[in-house]
């Protein structure tokens, strides 16, 4: 399928879900359990779906071999919304030489001498690779807002940190994904959008099934507490870093085939509108193939068979 075809094609998973201008954003406004209408068994999902990741993998290899633009997807999401399901599945397909996944924890005392997006910058993925950030900078705009106790630990003079201290944050990192984008590197943000409801289904599933009792922490139960306030953060977030460069995509998280489908469209739709081509040949290089060529059919058998004896 021609790239204009392919992206044509994917659009109508990704237009409703697109914010580039966050002037109006209201999170409210997408329903976490949206599918377009869309109805389908799981298998049929699967095969849509294995089909985008087949498409992303060989744009992956051009990409690579150009050596020229990088890929940087952020994901963020509240608990249990399903990114490291979301990341394997869409990422299926990928060669893993040329993917990195970071997942941001909790700084280290190294980190968190730094600022607040010194480890994130270095891990921004190099020309001709794909970086994904398993939760991001936008922690500091995030939990940081929500648990500000964590302020403290951040060591920063008292006289900056003031009442606009996170429009600031907010501001910096727009205009750090402004640069990025300037340097070459595509920035997708996914915001994975669980309801309130369906997050505690999944909760509940986590405790009754031993195997994933590991996935489960307390404080995930503690954290639902402060939904409401998560929600402003994330609308205030969204609402201040969305541009054409960089923009949100607020996938609806309640029906998890979708989720997919709509984050594999999204990737399968930027990288096409890069046009990617394998690096051109030159006429030196095409010289000095035809001499590898001319040597390796000289050789023939008897230079395979002398080898061997020599290796005796």
């Amino acid at each position: 399928m021609a790239r204009k075809e392919i992206v044509d094609a994917v659009k109508k998973y990704t237009d409703p879900f697109r914010v580039t201008n966050g002037k109006d954003f209201r999170l409210r406004d997408f329903d976490p359990g949206d599918t377009l209408g869309l109805k389908m068994g799981k298998q049929e999902a699967a095969q849509l779906l294995d089909r985008g990741s087949e498409w992303l993998a060989m744009e992956q290899d051009i990409l690579y071999a150009q050596d020229s633009w990088s890929l940087l997807l952020v994901f963020q999401a509240m608990d249990a919304a399903g990114k490291d399901g979301t990341i394997k599945h869409v990422m299926s397909r990928v060669n893993p030489q040329g993917c990195d996944v970071i997942s941001f924890k909790q700084p280290s005392d190294k980190e968190i001498s730094h600022d607040f997006l010194w480890r994130h910058a270095k891990a921004v993925p190099e020309r001709g690779r794909i970086g994904i950030f398993n939760r991001s900078y936008y922690e500091e705009v995030l939990v940081v807002r929500v648990h500000q106790e964590l302020l403290e630990a951040q060591k920063i003079p008292p006289n900056l940190v003031g009442k606009n201290l996170w429009e600031e944050r907010l501001a910096d990192i727009a205009r750090f994904e402004d640069y990025l984008t300037r340097q070459g590197v595509v920035i997708l943000k996914f915001y994975l959008n669980v309801s309130y409801e369906e997050q505690k289904k999944r909760f509940m599933r986590r405790l009754d099934k031993p195997e994933k009792h590991w996935k489960f922490s307390a404080s995930d139960v503690r954290e639902r507490r402060y939904w409401d306030d998560y929600m402003q953060a994330y609308d205030d977030a969204i609402r201040a870093t969305a541009s054409e460069g960089a923009p949100w995509f607020v996938v609806p998280a309640d029906t998890k085939w979708f989720t997919r489908l709509v984050v594999a469209a999204a990737i399968v739709e930027a990288v096409e509108k890069l046009d990617l081509e394998y690096p051109k040949v030159t006429s030196k290089q095409m010289k000095d193939l035809a001499a590898a060529r001319q040597e390796l059919e000289a050789e023939g058998s008897t230079g395979a068979k002398k080898h061997r004896e020599e290796q005796k």
